[in-house]
Formats: C-alpha cells, structure tokens, sequence
C-alpha cells in the first residue's frame, strides 16, 4: 500500500471517530460542536479534494497520479534560479530482438530422398493373401489403432471384443510401445476400469493414477508400466455393446474430454468397417454356399454308386460351412444300424474311424437320429460330450454341430461337423443347413431305396442276369442236385478284357453297351439247365448241370470267338470286344466257394496270356 492510500484511510477515520463520540457524550454543547465539525469536515472533502492536495500539490484530473518519481523542490520568490526536474522516462528501441516482420519467409524443412517411395509403400500397403475374413479386419483395426497411438501420443492402444454371455473381454489388437508386457488371456468382469466401461456403458477418462493402484485399475500389463493417464470408449454395434477401445500413456492429464469426443469418431468408423465386412463377409458366405448346393445337384455328380454320392455330398458340404472334421452317419437299410460311414480329419488329432457304429442312447449323434433335431455345442471341453459312441476317447476340442437328414418321417443318417474353434457354428447355420439338407437327404432316399430293392430281387438290373447272391444260392443247390444225382457239372467265368486304348475313342463310356451285347450273346447260347449270373462289374458266371468240363470247354471258344468277331456301334463308331474265359469242373463238389476258386485260377492263366483265351481246370 503506498502512502497515498494510507492518506486517504487516516483522512476517512476522522468521520467515524467524530460520529461515535456523539453516542458517548451526554453533553448538548460538545454533540454540536461535533456535528459542526463533521459537516465542516465533510464539505472541505467533497469541495477541495479536486483542487487542492492536503501535500500542497494541485491537481488537474483526480486519475493523474502524482509518483515519487516526480521531484519537485520547494522554492520562493526569493530564489535567484530555478529549475525543472521531469519524470526519468525510458526510450523504447526497435532492436532485432523485438522486430517481427509481417512477411516471414517459412522454415525450410529436409525432404529425405525417399520421400514418395516410403509414402507410397505405406499407402499402398496391400493385404497379406493368407488372410481370411477375420484377418483381413484385424489388419484394419491395427492401422486405425495405431493413427489412434501416435494422435494422442500415447503409450498403448488397445481393442477389446465384449462376450456377453461369458462376460469376458478378449484382446482383438494392440500396438503398443511394450508389446511383450501385455497379457495374453481373457478378463473377466470385476471392477477394474475396463469392467466399468462395461457395466455403465460410458466413457471412463483417469487423468492421474497412482502408481500404487495401477495393477488394480490397469489388469491388461503383466506388470506395472507406470501409466498415468487412461482413457476408454465402448462400440456399440446393433444396441449392443461388443467391445471396448481404450488408450493410455506415461503422461498424467494427457487425456481429457476432447479426447473421449475424438475417440467417438473413430469408434464410429470401426463400426462402419465391421459393417461392411459383415455385408461382405454374408455375400460370399452366400455364394460360396449357393456353388456348393449347385455342384451337389450338377450334370457331373455322380448318384450311381454309394462313394459316388458321398464324395458329390463332401465336396459340397466343402463349402457350405467351415469343418476341421466331418463325418457322415449313414443308416444302412439291409443292417438296420447307423454307422460313421464317411470320416475326414483335415488335423493331425486322434478321431474315430469309419465303420464305428453309433450309440443311440448317451451320445450327441444318437440325441439328433431320435430326436430328429440338429445338435449345437459351443465348447465341447466344457462337459464329458460323446460324439458317437460310449467308449470313444477324442482330444478333439472345440464346437461340434449334427445335422439329422431326414425325409419324411425317417432319418437316413446325420451330417457331423467339428471344429477346433470353439463358438464356430452359429443359430443362422444350424437354420440354413437344416433347410439346405432335404435335398441330400432326397438323394440319400433314392439311393437307399435303391439298395433296398436291389437287395430283395434277384437279376442284376443292367445285364438282367442273376445277382452275385441269388447265383451263388441258385450254384449251391445245384451242386447238391449233381452230387446226388452224381452227374458232372462245370462252371464258366466270362470277363470282358480291357479296353482302355479303344475307350479314348468314344464320348463317354461305352462299358454299359458292351454288357449288354456281351449278355445277350452269352443268353443266346445257353439251355434251361444252364445259370446265368453278373458277379463283377465285367465279370459273368454261367453254370453248366449236366455237362462235362470238355464240352463247356468247346462251349466258350465258340462264345469266345462268336464276340470277338461281332462288331458294336458306339455313338458313330463301330469296334469290337474280346473276353477271357476260365472253365472248371464241379464233379463231386459241393462247396460254391472251392468251384469258384477253381474257375477263377482258370481265368488268371487265360489273362496271363493276353486275354481272348480260354483255359480250364479239371
């Protein structure tokens, strides 16, 4: 306080000193004498203060301020000299310290030579080709993590997926000036800083965390980084919270609400990009799906044989859902049980193998053929899970899915998928396989009723010769009618010889029009105590009662013979066909698998010499 203001106070005490000394006097002449001398007081105040200092100093404007600085003597009249003493002011230089020109010319900034060629490799990064639907977004989210990283400045930026129904969170991406100290496990909710970003469904920003508690806020270190700022943002995708974004660094209050904000755009355009990969990702599940359905019905399947309709079905389940492990539970129609009749492991692990047959009762797959309903297990490690049978013993963890292929109301065997990702198979597969199946299972209907018929007739449907089981039934009591008769008997194996050189010159395959010209020459020369059966796919049978082994001998060269000459059109082209015949005696036989043997050592000796031969064994 200079003494100025220490004037003014001493000056205004005066009034209350006088008007308190009214209150305490009783005396009449001394309170007017005060109040004389407080008006008196008053007005020399408020009428001279402008115009005369109580110093002696006069003063044009009360705001200009006479400073000690100002040095004015007091002089007289009879002063013979005076002089003027002036404020000491200081002169003010424009140096180069203080100069800012208006028009600067930048600092030039070193441009290293390689300048675009390092833009470019960064610009144009492109995507490792091994990567798949989740590779391909993890690549993204770690160049958007880390813009994040190096616009804040901070130590780690980190993405967290939120699993809701097991209330753990997973660590997706990180970049980070400490990679090897972040931990690599699942969290679960508790009430460190993630899990409260979880519960409220807020931002969370610390902006000084104490050192001793930053192993409890912080879990994601194994060890303490010396964190002092944290903030973190949850993504919300379709209502509901999926995951978590959060940043830290060794700065105190380097985050703060601006930060959160700013975040906000970048969850927005990480929601985007899981967006659009969703949309992608569908389209070519879709079409990769819609191929296999199209390959499984195709020009090119085959539906003749059971390996032909299996293999078509692998190849297109191939590509409706992703399996580390497919079997394929087939019911045989003639056994009357249901077994693994096609196993593929793509993985080193122990599995089952084909042919087990399936427990019914205790097993996942028994649960889908009684229930007739799909089986969904997320994690099979969780419980003691059979897949097929009581007494299996598999390491093969992970998620496991049946499919039951029905028709109707019957169940013709189960499509089984497992892999060793755990959470694989979602509601939306089990619906889409379930309605895409009734075509497999038509096709498995039609090829099981097949089987069923072709093992209750007795003619093969192609050459319209007895079947292998009918032959063999109809041989056996033949040979019990000779041997009780005691009259001789032979038996014939005729075989079409290859023709691999001649089947490049036809369009297709020409074995089904050589069966049947070979068949019918075969028929022709037959007698009603003759048999006639198909055994192999090449390969006929005919059995002679009656007959000696030299006359059946004759027989064959002249049925050998007869074929070889007779020319057969194939599409435009004609060619001809030779076959191989054995011949071995059944006299005193009576076991259809000793004659069969016999006959068969006949044949390998007519083959060994070329084939369109006949040999015979007595």
């Amino acid at each position: 306080m200079d003494k100025r203001q220490k004037k003014r106070i001493l000056i205004f005490l005066i009034v209350p000193i006088l008007a308190i000394l009214l209150f305490i006097t009783d005396d009449l002449l001394i309170r007017v004498i005060t109040i004389a001398v407080i008006i008196i007081y008053v007005a020399f105040i408020i009428f001279l203060r402008d115009s005369v200092r109580f110093d002696g100093r006069y003063s044009i404007n009360e705001k200009d301020e006479i400073d000690d600085e100002y040095s004015i003597p007091a002089v007289s009249d009879h002063d013979e000299s005076f002089k003027i003493v002036s404020k000491t002011s200081k002169v003010e230089v424009i140096t180069s310290d203080n100069y800012i020109p208006e028009f600067k010319s930048p600092k030039t900034t070193l441009i290293p030579p390689d300048l675009r060629e390092r833009f470019e490799e960064i610009a144009n990064e492109s995507l490792p080709p091994e990567l798949g639907h989740d590779g391909q977004f993890s690549f993204a989210l770690e160049k958007m993590l880390t813009v994040i990283k190096d616009a804040y400045s901070a130590h780690t930026a980190i993405f967290f997926w939120y699993n809701k129904k097991k209330e753990k969170l997973t660590i997706e991406k990180f970049v980070s000036a400490s990679p090897n100290e972040i931990a690599k496990r699942k969290f679960d909710i508790e009430d460190d800083i993630l899990s409260k970003i979880v519960q409220k469904g807020e931002p969370e920003l610390l902006s000084d965390i104490s050192p001793a508690a930053e192993s409890d806020v912080i879990r994601y270190y194994d060890k303490a980084q010396g964190i002092r700022s944290f903030v973190g943002v949850p993504l919300f995708y379709e209502g509901s919270l999926i995951a978590i974004i959060a940043v830290d660094a060794k700065v105190g209050d380097l985050f703060g609400i601006e930060t959160i904000y700013s975040l906000g755009r970048f969850v927005r355009v990480i929601t985007m990009i899981i967006q659009i990969f969703e949309e992608k990702h569908s389209d070519s599940i879709s079409q990769q799906r819609l191929k296999g359905l199209l390959n499984l019905i195709g020009p090119e399947t085959n539906f003749d044989t059971e390996d032909g309709v299996l293999v078509s079905m692998q190849n297109a389940l191939s590509d409706l859902v992703e399996w580390d492990a497919f079997v394929f539970v087939y019911f045989k129609p003639v056994e009357q049980k249901f077994e693994a009749f096609r196993v593929t492991n793509k993985t080193s692990l122990k599995y089952i193998g084909q042919g087990l047959q399936i427990d019914l009762s205790g097993t996942l797959v028994g649960k889908a053929i009684l229930s007739g309903l799909p089986v969904k297990i997320d994690d099979t490690a969780q419980d003691s899970y059979k897949r097929f049978s009581k007494s299996e013993d598999l390491t093969f963890d992970g998620s496991f899915m049946a499919i039951p292929l029905m028709y109707g109301t019957q169940n013709f065997g189960v499509l089984c998928f497992e892999s060793l990702k755990k959470n694989i198979y979602t509601n939306s597969d089990v619906k889409f396989l379930n309605n895409s199946v009734h075509i497999i299972s038509y096709i498995i209907y039609s090829h099981s009723s097949q089987t069923l018929i072709k093992s209750l007739i007795a003619l093969d449907l192609e050459t319209r010769a007895l079947n292998l089981e009918t032959f063999k039934e109809r041989l056996s009591a033949d040979l019990y009618k000779a041997h009780s008769l005691n009259v001789p008997g032979a038996l014939a194996l005729v075989k079409i010889d290859e023709f691999l050189e001649q089947e490049s010159l036809f369009d297709g395959d020409p074995l089904p029009k050589v069966l049947k010209v070979v068949a019918e020459s075969i028929a022709k020369e037959m007698t009603p105590l003759n048999i006639f059966g198909r055994i192999d796919e090449k390969l006929f049978a005919v059995y002679f009662f009656n007959t000696d082994a030299k006359n059946v001998f004759i027989w064959a060269e002249k049925l050998r013979v007869k074929i070889a000459r007779k020319p057969i059109a194939i599409v435009s082209k004609q060619n001809t066909y030779t076959v191989s015949i054995g011949v071995a005696s059944t006299h005193g036989k009576l076991d259809t698998d000793e004659v069969f043997n016999n006959a068969e050592l006949a044949l390998q000796k007519a083959l060994e010499k070329g084939g369109n031969a006949v040999r015979n064994i007595n």
